[in-house]
């Protein structure tokens, strides 16, 4: 069994999406990294105090999402969460997936995280800044979306990750009326029977997430 450390509404909820649709069986261990006594037990898996932090079930700990999906995808390939190694789509598939995690989502960092950049009468502008830079990095990654799937008829983790991820800032209504390949994308991915759960606990009614 797999063990989740997670938080709802983060990026845990990307691992979760996917176990789903691999069929796997997982525990959620509910995490607040500003907690003194979940960041402690966070930091012996992961100094780095992230989530997602992933058991897996031979114990090994990992993390980095895409490592994760990769892991995942690789370990239940019946789910066909990626391509497979010499189908035409693989290197497709791993340049958009590394993409959407070392570039896009990585950009958080800045607009989440201003006082690491700046004092305090620079937050505005730092915040300002991080969130156009990723509005600019979706706008790349819509050019080279397909349809009904980012790879076209393929499904894959992509487009689980551009279904939460653009839940996150700047919202799914900036995606409808600047990225609509990835907000019809989402759509779809929203409408998965296999995921209604995982939606309801991370991003139902009452969650700050749109």
């Amino acid at each position: 069994m797999y063990k989740v450390y997670e938080r709802e509404g983060w990026g845990s909820a990307m691992v979760e999406a996917l176990l789903e649709l691999a069929g796997q069986k997982y525990e959620l261990i509910a995490i607040d990294p500003s907690k003194p006594d979940d960041r402690r037990i966070l930091s012996a898996l992961n100094p780095l105090l992230q989530l997602p932090t992933v058991v897996v079930p031979d114990g090994t700990v990992m993390t980095e999402s895409g490592a994760i999906a990769l892991y995942i995808a690789e370990q239940a390939p019946h789910a066909k969460l990626a391509p497979m190694p010499g189908d035409r789509l693989r290197a497709a598939w791993l340049r958009w997936q590394v993409f959407l995690v070392a570039t896009v989502y990585a950009s958080h960092i800045v607009d989440d995280h201003p006082e690491r950049w700046g004092d305090e009468a620079q937050r505005d502008d730092i915040v300002a800044r991080g969130l156009a830079w990723r509005q600019e990095l979706w706008q790349v990654v819509d050019r080279s979306a397909g349809s009904p799937w980012f790879l076209g008829g393929t499904f894959s983790t992509i487009d689980v990750f551009i279904a939460i991820m653009t839940r996150w800032a700047p919202r799914r209504a900036w995606f409808e009326k600047n990225t609509p390949k990835l907000r019809a994308i989402a759509e779809a991915v929203d409408r998965l029977p296999a995921l209604q759960k995982v939606w309801a606990r991370n991003f139902g009614p009452g969650k700050d997430y749109q």
